[in-house]
Order: C-alpha cells, then structure tokens, then sequence
C-alpha cells in the first residue's frame, strides 16, 4: 500500500472518531464512517479525508469514538451568528465557554482591551489552552497564555472543536480546563469575498468585516495553497448611546433600617446619612454625581451633606457645594464597548514529494487597534500615586498634596477660611485634555515541517515554530504628580508675575498652576504637567516538535495504535514603560522580564479489547502520558496524565469514561512581576463604623487614624474606595495540580435515524491552584481575624488608606490555594430530519449545569469554602443553554437560534452581608430590642432572572456564470431586544453576560465566491 492511501485510510478513520465523539464534526455522514472499511474511496473523499485534524489525541486511530468530550461549531454556524468576533460566537453558542477579556468587559483593564479570548468552565484564561490547528501559538497578553481570537482571519476557520476536560498530557501545560482548536480551512478550492456591516437598531454598537481567501492545488494536486485576509471594525458603544447608562444610582442595603437605599441629594441630619430607602422615593431622586468637576471643589467638608465647600458653577465661586446636586455622572466617561480595528493574514500551505515526504508551512500576521476614550484626568489633593526608585528596589507614594495657604491663584473667600495646612481640592483636568487608552499589537506566527512514513506505516512529523508578539499602549494626557506639586507651589512677585517657587523646577520648565474655575489651567501649565505614558510589551516563543505515530502490535480486536514525541518550547517575555520611576496617574507597571525553557516526552497508546463481539461491538482503552522539565527552580517535574475506555455495547450506544491528570507551571508573570496597577470592586470592611458601633472588628477599625478623622467630622465612616486593586507576582508560586473525571454516554438509535445525544458529566479538581485571596478576605483578615491587627498582620499590610480612613489600594499576592473544584453535566442533542421536497431540518441543543464550583483556602483562622455557582460577579452561570433549528433547501439555509442563561445572583459578597444582617437583626428581635425590624426587605436587583434571547438569519446561493456563486445572507440577533435585568454598578447598569447593552441587532452581508 503505497504511503498516500496508507494516509487517507487513517484520516477517514479520524473522520470516523471525530464524528462518533459529541458531534465533533457535522459535515461527515454516519453512512460514510460505516462504510469507509469497506470500499475504497473516491479521490476526492481522500483528498478531503487527508486534511482532517485531530483534537484530543495524537494517535490515528479506526476506533470508533474517543473517551474525552469533545464539541464542535461548524463554519455554517459560524457564519450565521451574525457577530464579527470570534470568542463572542463561540461565548454565545457554546455553554462550556465563558467570557475572557472582551470589548464589553475590558474598559477599565490597563492592558488587556482590545483582547478577544475564552474562558472555558471558568476556571481562568490561563487554565484555556487555544491551540490553531493542533498547535501551541504565542499568547498575545503578558498577563498569562492568553491567545486573542481576533489574531486569526475569519475566512480561514473551517470550524472550532473543544476539549471539555483535562488535556495537558496531549498538549501540555495551561490544558487544565480544556482546549479551543481552531481548524482551518483544508481543502476549499477558488476565491471568495465576504463583505458583513450590522448595527444595533437602537443606534450604536456598528461593525464592518471584509473577508477575502484563495485555495487552490497546484503541481498536479501534490501541493495545496491557502491563503486568508480579515478586517474587523467595531465602533463602539457610548454611555450617550443608551437611556439605561444614563440612569443614576448608587445602591446600599442599610443593615439598620434593613432596608434597600438609593443615595440621594436629600440629606438626613438626624441619621447623618443622603441615602435613603427606596420604598420611600422615586426613581428620578436616585444620585451617584462626582466631586470632580471642571471648575473645582474646595475645601469640601462632606460628600452628602448641603453647603458642604466652594466650587465653580461654570464662572462663579460659590459656597454651597453639595456633591449629590452638583457634581458630574461620571459614567459618562465610561464606554459600554470599546472601539477595535482587526487586521489578520495568513497563508498555508503543503507539498507531498514523489518520495511520499510532505513538507508544510503557515504563517499568520495580525494588527489590532483598540482605542478606549476615557475622562481627563479626575484628581484631588491626597490621591496616592505609585513611584520606584530602581536604585533601592523600593516602591513608595506620591500624591499632589494640598494648595498651599500663600497660593497667589486662591481667591481671598477661601483663603479666609482655609488652614494653614492649605486647602483640599478635587478637579477634573479638562484643560490637559481626555485620557485616551491606545493598544497597537502586532502579532507573528508561523510554523514549517516535514512529516512522511518509514517502517511499515509508521508516521512521522518534526516541525519548527516561532511566534512574536508586539504590545504598544499608549495612555495620552495623563499627569506628572511631581510636576502638579512643584506647579502648585507658586509665587508673585512684585511686577505681578507668578512662578514656580522652586528654581530647579523653574529650570525644568515649571509653569504656575491654577486650579480655580474652569479653563484656568493655562497651556503651558497643561503641558508642563501632561505625559503620554506607554507601556512595551515583547513576547516570543520558538518551539520544536517531533512525533511519530503507528501500530505497535496487533491485538484480535484490531491493532495498538500510539504516538511518541518531543517537544522543547521557550517563551521570552519582557515589559518595559516610558516612566519607571512612576509618579503619574496612569496605574504603575514595572519594567520586568523574563523566560523560560521547556522540555517535554509524552506517549499515548489506545489499546482496542472487544470488537464486533457479543454484547460488545466495540470496546477500547486509552493511555497517556506527558514529561515536562521546566528552568524555574521552583517548578518540578511537571507529569500529566490520561486514562480512559470507550464502550459500545451495540450499535449507536456507547459509554465513555476519562481521568486525566494535569498539570500547570506558574507563568512568567506569575512568578516574576512586581505589583502591577489594576481595579477591581471591593467593599470595605470598616463601612459604617461609628464611635460607638461594636460589631465585630470595628474596635480594629477605629485604630486608623484616617477613619477616626472621618468619624470625628461626620459621625460615621461611609466606604467611598477607589477600587484601586494591583496585582502582583511571586517567586515562590509552584505548579497547580488538576484531576479531571468524565463520564459520557453517546445515544444514535437506529430506529431514530438522524438523531444524535451525548451526555457528559465532568469533575475538576485542582490542588494548589494559582490564585490570590479575594479583596474582601485580605480586608476582612486584617480587621476581623484570629490575628492581631498591626503591622505584624501580613493582610494589613496589604492595604493602605488616604488621610479620610479610604481605602486606596488592596495588593492581591498570587498564592498557591488549596482547591478549585467545578462538577456538572452537559448535554447535546442534535437531529437531523428531511421532510422531502421541502427541504431538511437540523436541531442543535447544547446545556450546561453546574452542580459546583467551589474554592477552598487556607486563612488565618483555617479553611473556608466559597461556592461560586450562581453568582453574576463571578460568572458562573448554573444553567447555560443554546438551540438552533436550520432549514435548507436548495440555495436557501434559514436558522433560528435561542440562548438562554439561567436565573442567578448579583453579588456574592452583597448577598452574603445582607444574610449576615438578617441574621443580626433575628437576633435583636429575638431579644425584642428596640432595634429590631420587624419587616426586614430583601435585596433589590440581588435576584436576577432568567434571560431568553432569540435569533433569526437567512442566506441565499445563487449559482453565477462561470462556476461562481452569489450568497446574500441577514438576520437579527436579539430579535426581542432583551437587555438582561438591571445591573446595579454594572458598566452602563448592563453586564456583558446579557450582550453588555447592545440589545436588538440587524446584519447583511453578502459573499462572492469564483
């Protein structure tokens, strides 16, 4: 048999293990699969058989089935999403994948905008290997292996296949959760352009893809060419854009009066407080209005109270500043999606030689543009700002400190009553100009190699890989705190001139700064203080793989099939900015690098016991195994592990079970990057605390100066946080340990041709997982533990406050935890169906549920659990689902889809403190205190409900002159406009989760093929 029908004979047996597993691949007919052992296929059958990919395995197998799950979207899926985004497809139609970074979830991210990933089981972007036919590529974020989706030309996917469990000991590390392989186009022939636009048809939320591909064989059909263009625009949603964002609110429950409050402009002296119960006002009295206005506010005594500081009404000091009447929405700065430009190429292709050798090579460029238009600069006079000194290795603060009291720009109504200490302040530099966040990234990949057959029909493949990846962003019009200081100080002299006191910054170009009313920042005072921050990011990775795969020994029931192989990767990673020495408003990132080698064994062997025997049509295990030997001294032998049967007791039903160990190493960032500037909400434990409280930990609580302070001017202290939240790395991370175990069974009844089920139960669980404690559990640690509060608790020091007791910055330290655990099912369905001459119908269901997820940790007082199913702000959803039903009909494909997201919680950690306060005021009523609340009210907006969305698209194929066909194809997604619940603190009051406020969105576009 000669080495080319050698190959196609094991491809179609590929075929046959792709089909029989979760539906991995529409396009391929059981007949096909049944038949394929017994005649000889036509060569065009071998040509198409030839290019099939395998997912989950390395070996070629004539198995029927393989025991890891595995699900598939095919290319006609794809195309009739109607979105331009791959990760966003993928997110919507497939309930085993969650949201990674996205344009609707990244606007406050300092680095990861623009970026287009998945999530798979929620369990981390880290722990999602994405692989591009069958390959390891370059990640396209320092922040871990992040792979971005728009970096892979549209036209060029043929169809996405998911791993839905533990595949590292065939792919290696970050293959904990799974794997997203994105196949590519393998056998079209011809050319074709693609042209999509669609907007939302409230306004806003517009995209533009243009696609343009060409395959063709050449040398007598021994070679294949393919090559691929994409541009993608998406422009963005504005705060402008909808009514919802528009709407003002700043929620708390009151676990005093127990009851849901909404602040207000209405301040109440007796309770000291502007937010008041909702059952008592209307929706138009809702407030969350900033203090930081173009023209200033000064001195300001209260953030609630009436006449509480002077400020600018445009032109006019005034002194009756109240904060809830007169300050700005500050969403408005916030987009509810961000604007990107997506441009990728790539080219492939193959060449067998008359020896039977193919030599193979590929190649992708892709340029990404996200552009994300924030606020000027919003600062106030005790604002700390990170600065390094590289000499020391030390980080320190900075902040730009109060007017002083001689300050010649002062008008003499605030002199007459400000302290010595000078005069506190909030403003929004609108004279420096907007904040714009621009990420430029470029990203090379591209792999060759050969691969052929010695012995008797053993296969063999060495391949050499190199990826780069390029990182500008760019942070205009941010603020030089040194420079605002120096600005601050100034003097007149006699002739009237003002300057910079300070004759070193007078030599520096030191320009006197006026903060008083708008537009009084001069130019040159603007640009004295302006920088355009950038940030660098170099990633490269170079790989070489050599496998070989065949028959070890034959069996009765059929031969033993394996493969063997190494592998050696390096990653190289370095991160460098224009200010290392901090010191601006823009979130501090340090210049870091770093690299790592790695040198990886691995076999895998599927051994088939029964064939064709009573009770027993088939039956087959399967082992793997996978040695990686990482540079980090901290890292150890990394060994990850696969066994797993597949059993059909009859025709078409079929049972499959899977354990597979795997293992993670830390990243370079994990291990190596100092703290890292980033936001991310948390609730201050000390919220509420008065001098008299005596809940547990308040006592802690007032031992902070600023707090005391705080209590002293207002009577309580009310947490006002900025959400300032850095990440930082850790030299002593080692790697994570996950096993994973799957059951399945796999339903094809004969006397139901056409239909398909397959069920799968999973259980992850991952030991020392990579993590970092909650914002909330450091804070809680340090006020309310076993252990004392001071300097000597590690968890305090983790946190600092301003002068007012507010908290401006939790550190989250990467830890090694004890336990993440997710366990559920998912079932997929699909039935085929043909009623004739009115054509066929195809029904896809895809459900997932999870049961659990569950993160277990060590803490000062021992281990705790947190269940994190059903909670919004950690995203995991307990029933997920999608259904689609197809009709075709000659040219004609009409499809109408339905996703669906079950009912779930808003907040854990709001819902946790409200049962807290439930179960206090139980108590007070039990004694029968004059406290108690009889009536207490639940949360409001804490119990979201399910959400149904439904889609409708239509395309049409017209055969043109000249073998050339006309496909013309719309539709609407979210043809009911469902926005999802109201989000409280939401970005615009939406949630990504619910589409992020795009609502109803219509699209057409029409492809040209020849």
């Amino acid at each position: 048999m000669s080495p080319s029908n050698k190959r196609s004979l094991l491809a179609i047996s590929v075929a046959a293990i792709l089909s029989g597993s979760g539906f991995a691949n529409e396009d391929i007919s059981r007949t096909q699969i049944e038949d394929s052992n017994a005649s000889a296929p036509t060569t065009e059958e071998n040509e198409k058989a030839e290019r099939i990919v395998v997912t989950g395995s390395r070996i070629k197998r004539d198995s029927f089935s393989v025991a890891t799950p595995i699900a598939t979207l095919s290319k006609d899926a794809l195309s009739d999403a109607g979105l331009g985004s791959l990760s966003e497809i993928l997110v919507d139609q497939m309930p085993q994948i969650g949201e990674g970074s996205s344009n609707s979830n990244s606007q406050s991210s300092v680095q990861n905008t623009g970026l287009s990933t998945v999530d798979l089981r929620e369990l981390g972007t880290n722990r999602t290997l994405t692989l591009i036919d069958g390959r390891r590529v370059v990640s396209n974020s320092y922040s871990g292996n992040y792979v971005s989706l728009s970096t892979i030309p549209k036209g060029m996917v043929q169809r996405v296949e998911i791993i839905t469990g533990g595949a590292s000991a065939a792919y290696g590390s970050d293959a904990i959760s799974g794997v997203v392989n994105i196949i590519t186009q393998q056998d079209k022939e011809g050319a074709s352009f693609n042209v999509r636009t669609g907007e939302s048809t409230e306004g806003g939320g517009r995209e533009l893809t243009f696609d343009v591909d060409f395959g063709t064989s050449y040398a007598d059909g021994r070679g294949y060419l393919f090559m691929s263009a994409s541009y993608d625009e998406q422009f963005g949603l504005e705060y402008w854009d909808r009514d919802r964002a528009q709407q003002q609110d700043y929620w708390d429950y009151d676990d005093k009066r127990m009851c849901n409050t909404m602040l207000t402009a209405i301040y109440d002296e007796e309770n000291k407080t502007a937010f008041q119960c909702m059952r008592d006002i209307k929706q138009s009295d809702w407030r969350a209005l900033s203090d930081s206005i173009p023209g200033g506010v000064f001195d300001e005594a209260s953030s609630f109270r009436p006449n509480a500081g002077f400020w600018y009404d445009g032109t006019t000091l005034r002194d009756d500043w109240q904060e809830e009447k007169h300050g700005i929405h500050f969403n408005q700065f916030t987009m509810l999606k961000v604007p990107d430009k997506a441009f990728s190429a790539a080219l492939k292709t193959d060449f067998e030689f008359d020896s039977g050798t193919q030599a193979y090579f590929q190649f992708h460029l892709s340029q990404n543009d996200s552009t994300n238009f924030k606020s000027p600069e919003s600062e106030d006079e005790c604002d700390p700002i990170v600065t390094y000194d590289p000499k020391n290795g030390e980080f320190g603060s900075d902040c730009m400190g109060r007017i002083p009291y001689d300050n010649p720009y002062m008008p003499e109504a605030i002199r007459a009553q400000a302290s010595e200490r000078g005069v506190k302040w909030d403003r929004l530099f609108q004279e420096v100009g907007n904040v714009v966040n621009s990420n430029d990234r470029t990203t090379i990949r591209s792999w060759t190699g050969l691969k052929g057959y010695v012995w008797e029909g053993w296969e063999w493949d060495i391949s050499l890989g190199y990826g780069k990846f390029t990182q500008k962003q760019t942070r205009t019009n941010e603020i030089i705190v040194a420079h605002a200081k120096y600005a601050l100080d100034a003097e007149q002299l006699d002739d009237g001139t003002i300057r910079c006191k300070d004759a070193a910054a007078r030599e520096s170009g030191c320009m006197p700064l006026n903060l008083f009313g708008e537009g009084s920042i001069t130019p040159e005072a603007a640009d004295y203080l302006r920088v355009n921050a950038e940030i660098h990011t170099d990633i490269k990775q170079t790989t070489f793989a050599a496998v070989v795969t065949g028959d070890l020994y034959t069996l009765p029931a059929g031969p033993i099939a394996s493969a063997f192989g190494f592998e050696y990767r390096k990653d190289e990673q370095s991160v460098a900015t224009n200010v290392p020495r901090g010191g601006i408003t823009f979130n501090y990132v340090p210049d870091f690098s770093g690299d790592v080698s790695v040198y990886e064994a691995f076999a895998e062997v599927s051994v088939p016991l029964l064939n064709n025997a009573p009770f027993a049509k088939h039956l087959s295990a399967e082992f793997s195994a996978r040695l990686a030997d990482y540079s980090w001294s901290t890292t150890g032998l990394i060994q990850s592990y696969k066994a797993g049967f597949i059993y059909e007791p009859v025709e078409g039903y079929s049972v499959r079970a899977n354990w597979a160990r795997a293992m993670r190493a830390p990243t370079i960032t994990e291990l190596m990057s100092p703290p890292r500037g980033d936001y991310n909400t948390f609730s201050d434990f000390c919220d509420g605390v008065t001098a008299t409280s005596n809940n547990s930990g308040h006592d802690n609580c007032r031992q902070e100066s600023g707090i005391q302070a705080t209590i002293a001017a207002e009577g309580v202290f009310e947490d006002e946080n900025n959400s300032y939240s850095p990440n930082a790395g850790n030299s002593e991370l080692y790697e994570e340990t996950a096993d994973t175990y799957t059951l399945g069974i796999s339903l094809a009844p004969e006397f139901i041709p056409g239909l398909r089920v397959a069920i799968d139960y999973y259980d992850i669980q991952i030991e020392d997982a990579i993590t970092a404690l909650s914002n909330d559990d450091i804070i809680t640690f340090c006020y309310n533990s076993t252990i004392a509060y001071g300097s000597n608790n590690e968890f305090c020091n983790d946190i600092r406050r301003d002068e007012e007791g507010q908290i401006v910055e939790v550190q989250q330290r990467l830890i090694n935890t004890d336990e993440i655990r997710t366990k559920g099912y998912d079932i997929a369905l699909q039935y085929n169906y043909s009623v004739g001459e009115y054509g066929d119908l195809t029904f896809k269901l895809d459900w997932g549920h999870v049961i659990e997820y569950s993160i277990t940790s060590t803490g000062p007082d021992g281990q705790f659990e947190d269940f994190e199913e059903g909670f919004l702000d950690r995203d995991v959803f307990e029933d997920k689902g999608s259904a689609s039903l197809t009709w075709r009909k000659n040219g004609w494909r009409v499809r109408w889809s339905t996703q669906y997201k079950g009912s779930i919680k808003r907040d854990k950690d709001d819902y946790e403190k409200w049962l807290d306060a439930m179960a206090k005021n139980q108590e007070r009523c039990t004694t029968q205190a004059d406290t108690c609340i009889a009536n207490p009210e639940s949360l409001w907006g804490g119990d979201l409900p399910s959400v149904t969305t439904h889609g409708l698209s239509m395309s049409y194929t017209m055969p043109m002159s000249n073998d050339s066909e006309l496909r013309l194809y719309g539709g609407v997604r979210n043809l009911f406009d469902e926005r999802g619940p109201f989000i409280i603190f939401g970005p615009g009051n939406y949630n990504s989760a619910y589409g992020g406020g795009l609502g109803r969105f219509a699209f057409v576009g029409a492809q040209y093929t020849f």
